[in-house]
């Protein structure tokens, strides 16, 4: 009985770390509402496409958040999920007619089964050396694509990928896809905060805060690291997926490594630890590359990276980390101050 009660309790420790958790549970539920508005309204708000891509980019820096911010694992690989899914989606799509739903999920599946091997192999080491692991995985991908000339177009990449939906408008119009694929996106969003929110991400959290006591208690880390690996990979691909589609080809940028440390730059950028600091850190990265692109400057990286040295000088919990943490404070100063009168 005492056993069980040290395992939930520091099990619980852990998952109070969360931001989110320290809010009130109306205005969680109220900023709930508001991202669901700002998600339905976005496309009328700008270009149909950058909102998806918006939306594609945060769904990868959320699963990027899952092993960073949860488990405490730094991922430089997840352009292999991002770009396998991606090349997988466009060869379902284009050899089968299949709609564009079905070859995204396929997709995914793919950068699962490609995660198996890859967690087996990076869980055993940690920090530094996991991320070199899943970042030669990366490059290792990279190269073969390249290679397969035959079956993914090489240097040209996969070009004409079809947005196959019942012969209906979406696979003409950008902004009537947008709203086709965007029940896609969510169940990957709801995926990852229900894994979060349950006593399978408790335990992740509890092995992020100290895994040598989560395995005094009775837990294998190994294997709790090898499923939230699948898992995240899962949703990367699902975003890939939907990318590739949206843009109608997939090309060697998909898997490089620039992409997974983009992916990471959104994650910071948003806050570490917050799930839903992914979309925001996206919406500035993905909005400022667009407008930085259109107005034909070409050195986007040099702003991109000084923000990001920004972002960690003077927000170290990330933009909705740090927004976070600060309507909890003044939260706890008001509840104080109530108490004293």
């Amino acid at each position: 009985m005492s056993d069980h009660l040290v395992q939930t309790t520091h099990v619980e420790t852990a998952a109070s770390a969360s931001p989110e958790r320290r809010l009130p549970p109306a205005l969680r539920w109220a900023g709930l509402v508001l991202a669901l508005i700002v998600v339905l309204a976005l496309p009328m708000m700008i270009y149909p496409p950058v909102a998806m891509d918006i939306l594609a980019w945060g769904l990868l820096a959320i699963s990027v958040d899952l092993l960073l911010g949860y488990t405490g694992l730094l991922s430089f690989g997840h352009a292999a999920f991002w770009g396998a899914s991606a090349y997988a989606t466009g060869l379902i799509a284009i050899k089968t007619g299949l709609p564009f739903p079905v070859a995204v999920l396929g997709g995914a599946l793919v950068a699962m089964l490609l995660a198996v091997p890859t967690g087996w192999l990076a869980v055993r080491r940690t920090g530094i050396y996991f991320a070199m692991v899943t970042l030669a995985f990366g490059q290792m991908l990279f190269f073969l694509a390249n290679w397969a000339r035959d079956l993914t177009g090489g240097e040209n990449g996969l070009q004409g990928i079809p947005k196959t939906f019942f012969g209906s408008v979406v696979e003409t119009d950008p902004f009537f896809f947008y709203y086709a694929a965007l029940p896609l996106l969510l169940l990957g969003a709801w995926i990852a905060w229900r894994t979060v929110h349950s006593p399978f991400g408790r335990v992740l959290m509890a092995i992020r805060d100290n895994p040598a006591r989560a395995r005094a208690l009775g837990y294998n880390v190994e294997k709790y690291k090898i499923m939230v690996f699948v898992i995240s990979a899962g949703l990367a691909g699902l975003a890939g997926g939907v990318f590739s589609v949206s843009h109608g080809f997939a090309s060697l940028q998909e898997l490089i490594w620039t992409t997974s440390g983009k992916a990471v730059l959104i994650t910071v950028l948003g806050g570490i630890g917050t799930l839903w600091g992914g979309p925001i850190g996206a919406a500035i990265v993905v909005m400022l590359e667009d407008k930085l692109a259109s107005s034909g400057f070409e050195g986007i990286g040099i702003i991109t990276g000084l923000i990001f040295v920004i972002c960690v000088l003077a927000f170290r919990k990330g933009i909705w980390g740090t927004a976070a943490d600060l309507i909890a404070r003044t939260r706890t100063r008001q509840e104080h101050k109530r108490d004293i009168s």
